[in-house]
């Protein structure tokens, strides 16, 4: 999924489509529907949420369903995060604490080129888990093609990413645990309301 720049409109015409496969759900065949709905970290459009249980999640940055509900906020090494630079990342997430509530962010390599700032404009690779389930729900490694992210801090992507990206270098490698607040708090495509996203992101090109 595209993020940025000129693929904005490629996003909006695949969200529509997945909100299309999800009202026709019994017509369509399961699979292919699961391929249309994964959204990119684009700024959410979602609407309000109408039921009482995905407006607390969404108000108290509360883990969605099947997160840890005891224990201690997990901190940064709890994540443990396999592979290099360029490579597709492995994440294992921990079942002993509760998904973090403010952004937490970790350099896993640090790069040696250009900063980014606000502004920038920086080519990246990602791979998005969500905390509740583990599951994968996005990756550009897969597609061989890196996302422009335009405007770093501008808005353009959700705030976790215009936050968390800041600072990071060409070359450089960082996990972002991502809370409901500064990502989706009312959820989109795949992404339950109240959930926490967990991201692996390579900075390859900063401008």
């Amino acid at each position: 999924m595209q993020i940025a720049g000129k693929v904005i409109t490629v996003t909006v015409a695949l969200a529509a489509a997945a909100a299309l496969s999800a009202c026709t759900n019994s017509e369509q065949d399961s699979t292919r529907g699961s391929n249309t709905a994964t959204p990119p970290p684009t700024t959410s459009s979602s609407s309000k949420t109408t039921t009482s249980t995905s407006t607390s999640a969404s108000a108290t940055g509360a883990p969605a369903s099947g997160a840890a509900a005891n224990g201690p906020e997990c901190k940064a090494d709890d994540i443990q995060v396999s592979g290099d630079f360029g490579a597709k990342p492995t994440i294992t997430l921990p079942a002993t604490c509760k998904p973090p509530t403010t952004l937490v962010t970790k350099d896993l390599k640090a790069g040696t080129g250009a900063e980014v700032k606000n502004g920038s404009v920086v080519e990246t690779n990602y791979l998005l888990e969500t905390w509740s389930d583990k599951k994968i729900v996005d990756n550009s490694f897969d597609r061989g093609q890196t996302l422009p992210v335009q405007g770093v801090g501008t808005g353009q992507v959700i705030k976790g990413w215009d936050q968390g990206l800041l600072g990071m270098k060409e070359g450089g490698r960082r996990l972002l645990i991502v809370p409901p607040s500064l990502g989706y708090p009312n959820g989109q495509g795949p992404i339950k309301a109240g959930e926490t996203l967990v991201f692996v992101t390579d900075a390859v090109k900063v401008s």
